[in-house]
């Protein structure tokens, strides 16, 4: 898409990304519908660490976010992919793909160690998301949590997403 800009958020973007993930979760059936409310409240909690959205003809269209997680063993500099947005329309035409792009590559210049995902193990595969043994998110099945190494080795533990997943 020729038209496509990702760009960081800004605070007139809010109210319209809240919409943006509203739609794209809405007839999700593996979805809480409480994404719009998890990236109000990690944002309110100053964590989001990358926040970008996608401008079509002038209009957002998708979202995605990373922000910190905690890892039980204390290993620092890692981060959570996700929510990731795209309306409905605009859906399977590699919006959502070019955002995680562009959000990963920002994500390495904060020093990050690594990333973890929640999701279809077949499509984060594309970005290099691999099932990491180490890493547990409880009362999820493993193959649908997967992390992308950056630096260093897989560390072991137990992830605890940021309290705004709690929302």
């Amino acid at each position: 898409m020729h038209n496509l800009l990702i760009r960081s958020e800004n605070t007139a973007d809010y109210a319209v990304i809240g919409q943006v993930i509203e739609q794209a979760f809405k007839k999700q059936p593996y979805s809480s519908h409480n994404e719009h409310l998890i990236v109000a409240a990690l944002r309110k909690a100053n964590a989001l660490t990358i926040s970008l959205v996608a401008v079509l003809n002038r209009h957002i269209v998708g979202h995605v976010a990373i922000s910190p997680v905690q890892i039980s063993s204390g290993v620092p500099d890692w981060y959570g992919l996700g929510p990731v947005a795209v309306l409905p329309e605009w859906q399977l035409q590699g919006i959502g793909s070019a955002l995680i792009q562009a959000a990963l590559v920002q994500l390495k210049t904060h020093a990050a160690k690594g990333c973890v995902v929640l999701g279809d193990p077949d499509f984060y595969a594309e970005f290099g998301f691999k099932a990491a043994p180490e890493l547990i998110l409880e009362n999820t099945p493993p193959e649908y949590f997967q992390a992308l190494l950056f630096e260093g080795n897989f560390p072991q533990g137990t992830v605890t997403y940021h309290k705004a997943f709690n929302t």
